[in-house]
């Protein structure tokens, strides 16, 4: 029997937070309120989360920026709340790696489809290894600083990522050794924003092949399994 999945819902309104807890329970999940960022991390620390309907207009720390930080230091699939007006912000939002969004008003069925739907896609993707270290990562001549989202070679240069790349060479730190097909990798740095057939992230490992690979041509970091994906060779280490 499958655990039943926990959800946090983080809201500084207190009765969409308790309209959104008991439709959830209702519909067979756990659910946690938090009415701000420090709450919700406390909750997660707590407990294991399985995904996260974060509200982005919030005082304090508002919805993007905890978002940005969970995708710094987690998988946790994430799922924006946003206004109708707040185009833009769903825009970032999806750049810094929400797997989805509803818009106010909303209705809780449709929530209810889309957390089921991202579970569903996290679900099929191969688990990282384990929660990434808070500070820097290591791994063959490069040191990767998530907080600063920069990759520093050994003479202490920085190489330029775009938020694509950065996405990308995370989603590999966390899972070297797994192979990971185009589809999953797209469901890892793109979410809602990438397409069934979209081939895009063959030129994104060709470009950040560029930037980390001593030979591009021949690859030893980020490996092509003909027929399966692609496969991060590497060894991973926390970095000073």
């Amino acid at each position: 029997m499958e655990p039943t999945p926990h959800i946090l819902v983080v809201d500084d309104h207190r009765d969409i937070r308790d309209l959104l807890g008991k439709y959830l329970a209702k519909n067979g999940l756990r659910v946690s309120l938090a009415e701000n960022a420090a709450m919700a991390r406390r909750l997660m620390r707590a407990a294991a989360i399985d995904l996260v309907v974060l509200d982005i207009m919030m005082p304090g720390e508002d919805g993007l920026a905890l978002c940005r930080d969970l995708r710094a230091t987690s998988t946790v699939p994430v799922i924006l709340v946003t206004a109708m007006t707040e185009e833009m912000d769903r825009v970032v939002g999806l750049e810094i790696g929400a797997d989805d969004y509803v818009t106010k008003p909303f209705n809780p069925r449709e929530l209810l489809a889309r957390i089921k739907a991202v579970l569903r896609r996290s679900n099929a993707v191969p688990q990282a290894r384990d929660r990434l270290p808070e500070g820097r990562l290591r791994f063959d001549r490069w040191l990767l600083d998530p907080e600063r989202r920069e990759l520093l070679a050994e003479d202490g240069l920085a190489v330029p990522l775009s938020t694509a790349e950065f996405n990308l060479l995370s989603a590999f730190l966390k899972r070297p050794g797994v192979v990971l097909s185009r589809e999953q990798l797209l469901d890892l740095t793109s979410g809602r924003a990438a397409q069934v057939f979209d081939r895009s992230i063959d030129n994104q490992v060709s470009r950040l092949r560029r930037k980390i690979e001593a030979d591009p041509k021949q690859p030893r970091l980020i490996k092509t399994v003909w027929g399966g994906g692609y496969l991060f060779a590497a060894s991973v280490g926390e970095g000073s």
